[in-house]
């Protein structure tokens, strides 16, 4: 577990509003953004697979129930998020491990898992925090594994007046960029999302070791 606090972004902006999170995922779409992730991921049984950034555990929770044999772990650095993520796995009677950690140093060793994960995650880092991650989540892949991502697309659009300031320059072309300087094999945008969420436009990624 990681001892030192850093400065982070919680999955609502601010801590106190985490109580919001269901809902706002219910409202924003993020089930429906989720599901597509999953379906380009392709988990299959048995494979070891790492959320980066899980915050409550939604992600986890849907992939858990779509293939109950995989092994299932969630990092984020919010312990209140971990703790919401943990009772929600419990009541849903699903084996699912959450420890506290960032997601530039990722606390497991080398070729430890099939599959990363982030969604709506990326973003909420600096530019050398998304390398670092990057560089971590390809540190913790398996010859043969896969990075895939889904994040909010900050390219600038006509007739739009007001941009989140963390989304300033988080295009599409930066995060292929931004995984290739990595060390990613073949990182590629993964297709763009079906419609518009209540979080605006957004895109997939992937990329191997």
């Amino acid at each position: 577990m990681t001892e030192t606090v850093r400065p982070y972004i919680p999955a609502m902006g601010r801590h106190w509003m985490l109580f919001l999170y269901d809902p706002f995922a219910r409202f924003a779409g993020l089930p429906r953004v989720h599901s597509e992730l999953l379906d380009r991921a392709g988990v299959q049984p048995g494979h070891l697979v790492l959320e980066i950034g899980c915050g409550p555990g939604d992600l986890l929770m849907s992939l858990g129930r779509r293939e109950p044999r995989a092994e299932l772990t969630g990092i984020d650095p919010d312990p209140a998020a971990l703790r919401k993520a943990r009772r929600k796995a419990g009541r849903r009677g699903l084996s699912v491990r959450f420890e506290q950690a960032y997601a530039d140093e990722l606390p497991f060793p080398d070729a430890s898992f099939d599959r990363v994960l982030s969604s709506y995650m990326l973003h909420h880092l600096d530019a050398e925090q998304q390398v670092a991650a990057m560089r971590e989540a390809r540190r913790v892949l398996r010859p043969g594994g896969e990075l895939h991502v889904v994040d909010a697309d900050g390219t600038p659009r006509e007739g739009s007046r007001h941009q989140h300031p963390q989304l300033a320059g988080h295009t599409p072309a930066r995060i292929v960029e931004t995984m290739g300087a990595a060390g990613l094999t073949g990182p590629r945008e993964d297709g763009r999302g079906k419609g518009r969420t209540a979080l605006g436009h957004y895109v997939f990624f992937r990329a191997g070791v």
